[in-house]
């Protein structure tokens, strides 16, 4: 079958666009690795996403999203996309259990999380480290724990596992954080949250579980043993790219589209994480699936 459209990714932004294309009443196909939701899936509280007071559950959000693209006719499959052949009309998308062809394209991969990349971090990955305090934070309930980063889902991050470590400590490599400054007050007066600002993981210590992480001042270079017993890295992410050739892409890796979510290919547009932009979150990555899922039916009209 030829559809009018795939769509590559089940983030909010892939979601987003196949409710518009299908209840457009195009043929749509999302592909997706793993399950729906991307990084919304692990995030517990999105406060900023309008309409819900309160704020909303991710894994919630990311639900009844896959269930409103099902509504109206998207189908989903869940393979994992290894290549693209973008040349002329017809669009070859080759997974791994199969090949799946479309008039157009929309690639919603979204980002993975990036590694501190330092001695002792590998061994200790599901053993102590871990990228997602939602997933991981009962794990430690009364331990001491180090948080690395300096943005928003670092600093969000920090303050859940402070509602079940004892102790939680906030290292950033600069000299002040980037996130939003509501969060850097929560940060300030949690009465169990510690910050080190100007301080870079070394290496992370232990033997059969992890005992410290050695941290490194930035200024002064002198470096101390941190005592904790895990480790929560948020420091950004990379875009899903590796099976992207041939496109326009910037020197982060990210495609490069322009305000319609147009890539440098002809029939094909990209949206949400994946794409080079200034905010990266649920709300604009539900925009750029809007936007994209109009370009491509737009695109389609025309052919």
């Amino acid at each position: 079958m030829i559809y009018d459209i795939i769509i590559i990714g089940g983030g909010p932004a892939g979601l987003t666009a196949a409710v518009y294309a299908s209840r457009a009443r195009l043929s749509t196909l999302l592909i997706e690795k793993s399950g729906c939701g991307g990084q919304m899936v692990i995030t517990d509280l999105l406060e900023n996403y309008p309409g819900f007071n309160g704020g909303v559950n991710g894994f919630d959000l990311s639900m009844k999203l896959e269930a409103q693209a099902k509504e109206f006719g998207t189908v989903i499959a869940y393979d994992e996309v290894v290549d693209l052949e973008l040349e002329g009309d017809i669009k070859r998308i080759v997974a791994v259990n199969d090949a799946y062809e479309a008039k157009t394209v929309i690639i919603a991969a979204g980002a993975n999380i990036k590694k501190l990349g330092i001695d002792g971090e590998e061994k200790f990955i599901g053993n102590g480290i871990s990228f997602c305090a939602v997933c991981d934070a009962p794990f430690f309930k009364e331990k001491d724990v180090l948080v690395v980063g300096g943005g928003d889902s670092a600093l969000q991050e920090a303050v859940y596992l402070a509602k079940f470590a004892k102790n939680v400590v906030l290292a950033h490599r600069r000299d002040e954080f980037r996130a939003a400054k509501i969060l850097q007050e929560r940060i300030q007066s949690h009465p169990n949250i510690s910050v080190m600002l100007g301080y870079a993981p070394e290496e992370i210590i232990g033997t059969h579980s992890i005992e410290g992480v050695k941290l490194k001042n930035l200024k002064t270079l002198q470096t101390q043993i941190l005592k904790v017993q895990g480790v929560f890295v948020f420091i950004g992410r990379r875009p899903n790219t590796d099976f992207i050739h041939k496109m326009a892409l910037d020197e982060g890796g990210y495609i490069i589209t322009d305000e319609n979510m147009k890539t440098s290919v002809e029939g094909v547009f990209a949206c949400g994480d994946i794409r080079k932009k200034l905010l990266r979150q649920v709300v604009t990555a539900a925009s750029d699936g809007a936007q994209a899922a109009f370009s491509a039916q737009h695109y389609l009209e025309n052919l």
